[in-house]
């Protein structure tokens, strides 16, 4: 069962997929890394975004990660997955810390298989709630 927080982390996250020039699904996947355990969130950050890559049908080795840190349009904890060939957007990931530990938040574009890419989180042994754009969480 989801607690109140996960519930409005899960609302929020729809709430970013409203409205955009492209149809976005999401999800949220929770992790039990705290604020000083900055590489392992990193390399969660970089499996989960090409698996991302894989549902959505681009090859994971045609893509990169910009993070931005050289850009003020960026936080700090904002990652983009973009293909070499055309820099096109694949992903976007926030890290948020929350009550200790950091969840990863990622947007994508919808046509990505979300159910393939649930099975597969989950696989590899991710917690992940999946938020789809075009359907409010809770059936709202």
């Amino acid at each position: 069962m989801s607690t109140p927080a996960d519930e409005d982390l899960e609302r929020r996250t729809w709430q970013l997929l409203q409205p955009g020039e492209i149809d976005l699904d999401g999800c949220v996947v929770h992790t039990d890394f705290e604020g000083p355990e900055d590489i392992a969130m990193h390399q969660a950050t970089v499996e989960v975004g090409e698996t991302i890559a894989d549902a959505a049908g681009i090859d994971p080795a045609e893509t990169y990660v910009y993070s931005g840190t050289q850009d003020a349009e960026f936080a700090s904890n904002q990652h983009q997955g973009l293909t070499l060939d055309g820099d096109d957007f694949v992903w976007e990931c926030q890290q948020l810390l929350r009550d200790g530990s950091y969840d990863l938040v990622f947007y994508f574009e919808a046509a990505a298989d979300l159910e393939g890419l649930v099975e597969s989180l989950d696989a590899a042994g991710y917690r992940v709630t999946p938020v789809r754009g075009d359907e409010p969480p809770g059936g709202d």
